[in-house]
């Protein structure tokens, strides 16, 4: 497999530079937190990035979207690491869509997913319910009532959980906590009776909520999949959604990187620039070196969803704990070698890390998949 992009790929990867470094930088991310947005992000912004197909462009072309692929989503949310771009790239078109895609039946799918694709519902996954990322040890219940269910329980670290109009609920309907069977997806309107929704503030400014379940009813026809049968689905969505968080911390991480490399350039300490000093060199040399790795694991990642390789579990894993790891280094090194600057709210650098720090834990963070990694291999 050559890990290399081809030419369509590069210009995506180029235009969507172009335009997150133009519309959804740093400076709109500090312009959303300090206005106080509930919602997060730009409507406006989000509309455009639908319009270019980036909303559809991981959904199957008979349901409206563009066919390109997970590399192409990949390379996209990169870019977003890198402007730390605020959008419901990463909850609905990464995690949402994909678990749609993946257990939704054919009706199902021919509703949600070209509104979707079309950037005119927003979705998410409601799986979280302690301080870590544990689906199968998912409480929360949904019984039979008559034609339907009703659902009750809490979930926790919902993306864009106020914006969203439509929530995936894991609930169990069977068996108990740590059993792969007996896990079901719902289709839960955002207002549905006995469902409320609780925002949450999180250090990298992102919308993030809190859902409380009492008694929330649906019908059947809201059931995603075979009653019980969700886990074969929601972990190879799963699967996807930790290498696109990997693609998202690569681009970070870069950006951190080059941004610590141009200040080491330009800063002066004791008549010199730092970046003469052989310490701070070693360091950078080093780090670097762990960006190429990561940037290849990534695109071996991305390409294993695509291809529909078997390995995908392990290869999801591998991405996620190595780019935890890099994006760890990268936002440490980027403060230490900024100095006390790098701590000031006024300097972006900072942005970095708290963004790091978010991605790093959704949806297991690095012990959590560096443990997996070892247990699928055997260990």
């Amino acid at each position: 497999m050559a890990l290399v992009l081809n030419e369509e790929q590069a210009m995506l990867k180029e235009a969507a530079a172009g335009f997150l470094a133009e519309k959804a930088s740093i400076k709109q991310l500090r312009e959303l937190r300090d206005s106080g947005s509930e919602q997060g992000f730009s409507s406006d912004v989000w509309g455009e990035m639908a319009q270019m197909g980036w909303a559809g462009i991981a959904i199957a072309e008979e349901f409206g979207g563009l066919g390109y692929g997970y590399t192409g989503l990949g390379l996209v949310l990169e870019q977003a690491g890198r402007n730390l771009s605020a959008s419901p790239l990463q909850s609905t078109v990464l995690v949402a869509a994909t678990l749609i895609a993946e257990l939704g039946s054919q009706e199902q799918k021919q509703k949600l997913l070209p509104a979707i694709a079309a950037g005119e519902l927003l979705a998410t996954l409601a799986l979280q319910e302690g301080g870590h990322h544990a689906p199968l040890q998912t409480a929360a219940s949904a019984v039979r009532d008559g034609d339907g269910f009703v659902i009750n329980g809490g979930k926790l670290m919902v993306l864009d959980a106020t914006s969203a109009a439509t929530f995936i609920v894991i609930a169990r309907s069977g068996g108990t906590a740590g059993d792969e069977q007996g896990l079901s997806a719902f289709l839960v309107d955002a207002g549905a009776d006995g469902l409320k929704v609780e925002q949450r503030s999180l250090v990298d400014s992102r919308n993030v909520g809190a859902l409380i379940l009492d008694n929330v009813r649906v019908s059947s026809a809201n059931l995603l999949g075979a009653e019980g049968q969700a886990w074969p689905g929601l972990s190879r969505t799963l699967d996807i959604a930790n290498i696109g968080l990997a693609a998202e911390l690569l681009g970070l991480s870069a950006e951190a990187f080059e941004r610590t490399v141009a200040y080491l350039k330009e800063r002066k300490q004791f008549g010199r620039v730092i970046g003469s000093f052989q310490g701070l060199q070693h360091r950078a040399a080093e780090l670097f070196a762990e960006l190429e790795l990561g940037r290849s694991i990534v695109l071996q990642a991305l390409h294993a969803v695509d291809d529909g390789q078997a390995d995908l579990a392990l290869m999801a894993s591998a991405a996620k704990a190595k780019l935890c790891e890099v994006a760890q280094r990268a936002s440490n090194e980027a403060i230490q070698m900024h100095g006390g600057i790098g701590m000031t709210d006024e300097y972006d650098i900072g942005f970095f890390i708290k963004r790091a720090r978010v991605a790093q834990h959704t949806f297991g963070d690095y012990n959590y998949h560096l443990d997996r990694f070892a247990q699928l291999n055997g260990f």
